[in-house]
């Protein structure tokens, strides 16, 4: 058994709010530069050209790559024979509160739903938990921001709409959201599960890079073919137009129910924001 004192979680939590408000992960950072020397539109070049500008200045000024730095979501591996000494979830949250604060990021978080409070810290973080063989922690830190959570959904489908059907609410989810998640977007995909597993799959699928395609190679070609559709609709880049609507999507699939097929989209914008630590 090996123990991790609480205040060592607190600390890498700070440290990765930071990071990945600031610095854009290497996969997200190759495919925008795929494409702003590849789209043909000139509007749309110009326009990937201002959004690979301003990554650079974020990296160049140690500042928020976006004004919405989003909610704090925290994905915690956590080995089973691992100890955690102290409050857990006391130990994230104050990550979140010190990485906020001494980053200068906007803090976005009201307390209740309805009555709208702020509550001036960016907490509380949501904090998903998944217990593994070994006796690690690793923590990964992805800020979501709004504007593309916002155009998030899940569809309880058919068992007979089938690939066609998971396909065609895919593209209608991006065609629905326009320019409202600031495109080029990524995708995360979850298919199967239930109500609820189906959206942790989706915003789990966000983690991937999305230069590893689907090991499975049935969802390696239907990521590859929804990719391709997705980029034939021409919303472009902030909705100007052009072949970069989406830089990449990953899909995570669950055993389902016979009588179901749930399927989840979560939209992220290019603005992919994820930073990763093994304690």
């Amino acid at each position: 058994m090996r123990t991790i004192q609480a205040a060592a979680l607190t600390e890498a939590v700070a440290r990765l709010c930071i990071q990945a408000n600031t610095y854009l992960p290497a996969d997200i950072v190759a495919a925008l530069d795929r494409q702003r020397k590849a789209e043909p539109w000139p509007l749309a070049k110009e326009t990937l050209g201002l959004l690979w500008d301003n990554m650079k200045l974020a990296e160049e000024t140690h500042m928020p790559v976006c004004q919405d730095t989003g909610m704090a979501c925290v994905f915690v591996e956590l080995g089973q024979d691992v100890h955690i000494e102290g409050d857990f979830e006391a130990a994230i949250h104050e990550g979140v509160r010190q990485g906020y604060g001494e980053g200068y990021l906007r803090k976005s978080i009201v307390g209740d739903p309805l009555r709208r409070v702020n509550t001036e810290d960016n907490t509380p973080a949501t904090i998903t938990v998944r217990l593994v063989p070994g006796d690690r922690c690793t923590l990964t830190v992805a800020p979501k921001g709004f504007g593309s959570e916002n155009m998030s959904r899940l569809g309880m489908l058919k068992p007979a709409d089938g690939v066609e059907g998971v396909k065609n609410f895919v593209i209608e989810t991006v065609r629905l959201a326009g320019s409202n998640p600031c495109p080029p977007i990524v995708l995360g995909i979850g298919i199967g599960g239930s109500f609820d597993k189906v959206a942790y799959l989706a915003k789990h699928a966000l983690l991937r890079p999305i230069d590893q395609p689907n090991p499975d190679p049935f969802y390696a070609q239907l990521e590859q073919e929804l990719l391709e559709s997705i980029n034939a609709l021409g919303v472009g880049p902030q909705g100007f137009g052009g072949q970069t609507t989406c830089l990449g999507l990953s899909i995570e699939t669950a055993p389902t129910h016979v009588a179901g097929l749930p399927v989840a989209v979560n939209v992220s914008c290019h603005v992919t924001r994820r930073a990763t630590v093994e304690l």
